[in-house]
This record gives structure tokens, sequence and C-alpha cells, in this order.
């Protein structure tokens, strides 16, 4: 189960990894709600402080393994199988992956 989870993310890497990038920075006001939204929203599964909970940790340790472009993927097609939505219909692909390298940098507390 795991290696067709692994290949279903490859392949929707392959994909989006063009698009993702070409990826530009959003707006200081829209960084703020994507930071809301990612230590709210997430946090729900993933724990407050992102260390884990109903989902894995999404700390640089945990992260290492992966690039910015594998998780923007993960943001924005979510994980079939498992409780990760995608959140392709309230983020653009350069919002994923703007998340996915704050996320592989550390939000600090």
């Amino acid at each position: 189960m795991a290696s067709i989870r692994l290949i279903l993310l490859s392949f929707l890497v392959l994909l989006t990894g063009p698009t993702l990038a070409s990826a530009g920075e959003p707006t200081p006001a829209r960084q703020a709600e994507l930071l809301y939204l990612l230590r709210h929203d997430c946090g729900s599964c993933h724990g407050m402080r992102l260390a884990g909970g109903l989902g894995p940790a999404l700390t640089p340790e945990q992260l290492r393994p992966y690039t910015s472009e594998q998780l923007g993927a993960t943001i924005m097609h979510g994980r079939p199988g498992t409780p990760m939505p995608p959140w392709r219909h309230f983020l653009t692909q350069d919002e994923a992956l703007w998340l996915a390298r704050r996320l592989k940098q550390g939000l600090g507390r």
C-alpha cells in the first residue's frame, strides 16, 4: 500500500512539478493568512505545534527526505486513503509550494 502511495505521489509531482517549481511569493497579507491556515487548520490534525497528532509531524527534521515540490503536491492533492484532504480548492500551487518551503525551514514557535 505504501509503495502505491509513493508511486501516486511521484506521478503527482511529475504533473505539478514544473508549475510548482516556478512559484512566486504570496503577498505579505496572504502569507499571514496562509500561516494562520497552517497553524489552525493543518494543526487540527498535525498538532497545534505541528509536532504530530492524527497526522504526522510537520517539522523540518521529519520533512527533510521530501522536496518542496513533493510536499506541495501532497498539500494540493491530499493523500488518497488517508484523512489528508486536497487543498487545491483553497490554495494555488504557488501558495502550496510557499507553505512547503516554510515547513522545511521551520516555523519557530
